[in-house]
């Protein structure tokens, strides 16, 4: 028994050894002053002078004072603006849940991205930062922010996490980082925005509930790749749901890929999308209500149609009992090519190690854009922004993906927190952005979030909704990119 113990008592003394120098750690970084630097963007001609400030904001206990955690940030600020409280204040954040602002940050507001192809492939290293010519900086300034477990941000110690691993804690924490930061900065006269992607648009939706409740009123949210209902896209047992929710990005990314019929491969994408959407809707919704109850002839025609949208087999999309899984899709879509299509973008091809598999080794859109984006950012804000520090900057943690704490037996779903945005706060304004390209968050379901959410009818109209052509970071693509920031420029400016 005591050579059991011994180790086990080894191992907890190692444990506490760990927490106690991140402990040390996370308030050293917390007592540091902010770091401001000095920069001048050209565009157009046109030189843009703004500040940089990165720091990490101490988040403590509201009843004993105690340091619970650290959020890292990045913020731009235009210089010389006589009166900050009438220039729009953007605060941004990616998804995952496990996800760091790099995305957003460096790959479309921020004043430098990474640069990738014209097409969002990934170039061959060494990668390169360059000026970001579609800078949201120009209309607005800009506060990215990591939540807790991402980027550079920590937990005081491991068990503090489920505090801020779960989606009230989230909510309640990056909250917190708002009001702080406006606290600290003097900006409660801005108009505020949000902007959130993948997770993100989860987080941004039930802020808008939960920030109004603390008297903060939102001037508008800024929803890309929006899931604000996950029964919109979870694949289990009895949720017919997300069938139907990505049959059109099915069609959208056969045809991407030339692999539907002749008639069908002739058309342009956008009517394509809208038959598409209309039989998902309609017959291939109550064709999949009826389950194991479709006759065979009505079985035989949902198989058709399912084979016709996808550019699968009709008899896989029987063998699948006319269910087909996303990731199955990635995998069969290019099977006969050895080739496989990427979930975050199916413009993407993969090659995957075993052909045969019944799923992707890796999504290959993913994989395109982990290694730039990280090396640059790892670079950027040490070389040009003074943040020194010898932590890991998590662009997307395992640890939080694998390790959030779910709600039990229900789907996460915040458009009833959204709802309550609009309701208590009528001047709030809604964007929606979408890739037509996007296998993770594909914009049907947006659609249908949207029309879901039992919004009074007078709001509708304070509803933005664009598409574009490129997947699920469809900045990454330079066209996409551009008409974004002219979109987004448009709806805060107005």
């Amino acid at each position: 028994m005591p050579d059991n113990d011994q180790p086990k008592s080894e191992e907890k003394k190692d444990d506490e050894k760990k927490t106690e120098a991140m402990k040390k750690r996370l308030e050293e970084m917390v007592k540091r002053e902010w770091v401001v630097t000095q920069h001048t963007l050209s565009l157009d001609g046109r030189d843009l002078s703004y500040h940089a400030t990165v720091g990490v904001m101490p988040l403590r206990n509201t009843e004993t004072d105690v340091l619970e955690a650290g959020m890292f940030f990045t913020a731009y600020t235009l210089n010389g603006v006589e009166n900050l409280g009438e220039r729009p204040l953007i605060f941004a954040f990616n998804g995952g849940p496990g996800s760091a602002s790099i995305w957003l940050h460096l790959g479309a507001l921020g004043p430098k991205r990474a640069r990738m192809e014209d097409e969002g492939w990934m170039p061959a290293p060494p990668y390169r930062l360059v000026d970001n010519p579609h800078t949201w900086l120009e209309f607005a300034d800009l506060v990215f922010i990591d939540p807790v477990g991402t980027g550079f941000s920590r937990a005081a110690e491991p068990d503090l996490n489920k505090k801020f691993w779960c989606l009230d804690g989230d909510l309640k924490s990056v909250g917190e980082f708002i009001r702080l930061y406006l606290a600290r900065s003097g900006r409660w006269e801005s108009p505020i925005y949000l902007a959130g992607e993948s997770y993100g648009t989860t987080r941004a939706a039930g802020l808008a509930g939960h920030l109004v409740e603390r008297g903060i009123g939102l001037s508008g949210i800024i929803l890309v790749s929006m899931v604000i209902n996950f029964q919109t896209l979870d694949f289990e047992q009895g949720n017919d749901l997300p069938y139907a929710m990505f049959l059109p990005s099915y069609a959208a990314a056969a045809w991407y890929h030339g692999k539907l019929p002749d008639d069908l491969q002739g058309r342009f994408l956008h009517d394509l999308i809208r038959e598409v959407t209309g039989y998902a809707e309609n017959e291939y919704s109550a064709a999949l209500a009826k389950g194991d109850n479709l006759s065979a002839d009505e079985r035989r025609e949902v198989a058709s149609c399912v084979a016709r949208y996808t550019g699968l087999s009709e008899q896989y999309a029987d063998l699948a009992d006319l269910r087909i899984n996303i990731y199955r899709f990635c995998k069969e879509l290019l099977r006969n090519e050895r080739r496989t299509v990427g979930r975050l973008d199916s413009r993407f091809k993969g090659i995957d190690a075993t052909p045969t598999s019944e799923f992707v080794d890796h999504d290959p859109a993913y994989s395109a854009i982990l290694p730039p984006y990280t090396m640059l950012m790892n670079s950027y804000v040490r070389r040009e922004l003074g943040f020194e520090t010898d932590l890991e900057y998590e662009a997307l943690s395992m640890a939080v993906n694998e390790k959030w704490e779910w709600e039990r037996g229900k789907f996460p779903d915040t458009s009833a927190k959204l709802r309550d945005g609009f309701t208590r706060n009528p001047h709030l304004r809604l964007f929606v952005a979408q890739g037509i390209y996007d296998l993770a968050t594909p914009f049907y379901a947006a659609d249908y979030s949207l029309n879901h959410m039992g919004l009074d009818s007078s709001f509708r109209g304070s509803i933005t909704r664009q598409d574009y052509e490129a997947g699920h970071m469809f900045y990454i693509e330079t066209n996409s990119l551009a008409k974004f920031r002219e979109d987004v420029a448009a709806f805060v400016q107005g």
